[in-house]
């Protein structure tokens, strides 16, 4: 699992104007199963996207595809986690159990 931390580098005028476009990424990540959760931080400095992916490479290829990156519109950190607990319908995400 992976937790990735934006930075907006830019004024939210200009962030506002990416944001469609920056959802509509978030969307097709959701829907190929690699985003867990996302939203913004307060106070609106950036935001937090959840990944669940095989490397941290595959979430790094993705990164570089929104929109916000794209346009230098924020920078990522991401950090690499193991689940070792998860809350109930949460568990599909932790890892298989070692023997």
């Amino acid at each position: 699992m992976f937790i990735v931390t934006l930075t907006y580098l830019k004024p939210n005028e200009e962030i506002d104007q990416l944001l469609a476009a920056h959802r509509a990424f978030l969307r097709e990540q959701y829907d190929n199963g690699l985003f867990v959760m996302s939203g913004r931080l307060v106070p609106r400095t950036g935001g937090i996207i959840i990944a669940h992916a095989d490397s941290r490479a595959d979430v790094e290829a993705v990164i570089e595809l929104d929109p916000f990156k794209q346009a230098g519109a924020a920078s990522y950190a991401i950090t690499e986690f193991v689940p070792t607990m998860a809350a109930d319908g949460l568990e599909t995400y932790l890892p298989a159990q070692q023997g």
